[in-house]
């Protein structure tokens, strides 16, 4: 994933928490300053990229500053703090936080903002794949048909191995292989079943999307093994489960997040059909 520049903009006796708060989250390049006018300062030059602005409300200015900061910068995303607030609600802002560093809280709320962006720009580059699956669903007979399209499509996206596990009980999860895609070795010894520690079993559980490599800790034994390089996993159904779709190549480290979004989309077209049935 590319680097997500923040500007941090909060009170000086916060500035050293938060750029060590957020510097050790991963891909995230912290810029701290010490007030509103600061922000606009950076907004200015030309050799600032700035993504996400998190911006303190005790600041003074905050709050009138976040119509000017859009209109300096319309795709900017704007997350306000309120550390003294139980509850609170953003406004203008994209988002606010009231503990950003409880579990979190701030990284994750800014990785979903970017999250949702990425989708939204995704969706329109997408369009042709997803109409054409959508296309080949509403053709497919029965639910295995449909199983099967699913995979088909995915692996014509330049996947070597597609395999779709149908969640067959909650507790303790049971996922079962019921649709594959891909070579016939690959085939022959693809796992029938999702064991603990799997990748496909820990997706099921927490219901979001997950790229894994041979030396993750939470892994497919197919990558675990050498057999296929990395595998992004994801969940089919929301609220309500109804399996997961893994997507295989044989090159390690050549899924993106972008590859993932695409994948979300196809895994929800099929959760929205079977969900009919």
């Amino acid at each position: 994933m590319a680097s997500i520049d923040l500007l941090v903009a909060v009170r000086g006796d916060s500035a050293a928490r938060y750029e060590q708060g957020l510097s050790i989250i991963k891909d995230f390049h912290v810029r701290v300053v010490n007030g509103v006018d600061a922000v606009f300062n950076q907004l200015s030059d030309p050799a600032m990229i700035t993504d996400v602005i998190v911006l303190d409300s005790a600041l003074p200015g905050a709050f009138d500053s976040i119509s000017d900061l859009r209109d300096r910068n319309s795709r900017v995303l704007i997350v306000l703090v309120d550390e003294d607030a139980d509850f609170a609600l953003p406004g203008q802002a994209d988002d606010i936080s009231t503990d950003p560093f409880t579990n979190g809280d701030l990284a994750r709320r800014i990785n979903r903002l970017l999250a949702d962006r990425r989708l939204e720009t995704l969706r329109a580059d997408a369009m042709p794949p997803v109409r054409a699956f959508a296309k080949k669903l509403r053709n497919a007979v029965g639910e295995i048909g449909k199983q099967e399209a699913a995979v088909s499509a995915i692996k014509d996206l330049g996947y070597d191995y597609v395999a779709f596990y149908r969640l067959e009980k909650s507790d303790p999860v049971t996922l079962t292989l019921k649709a594959q895609d891909g070579p016939i070795a690959i085939q022959a010894i693809a796992p029938k079943s999702a064991g603990t520690g799997d990748a496909m079993v820990w997706v099921a559980v927490n219901g979001q999307s997950k790229i894994a490599g041979m030396n993750d800790e939470i892994t497919h034994p197919l990558v675990k093994r050498g057999r296929l390089g990395c595998v992004a996993v994801t969940p089919v159904g929301t609220t309500s489960r109804y399996g997961v779709l893994a997507a295989f190549r044989e090159r390690p480290d050549t899924i993106t997040m972008q590859d993932v979004l695409l994948l979300e989309l196809i895994s929800a077209q099929l959760a929205a059909v079977v969900s009919k049935e």
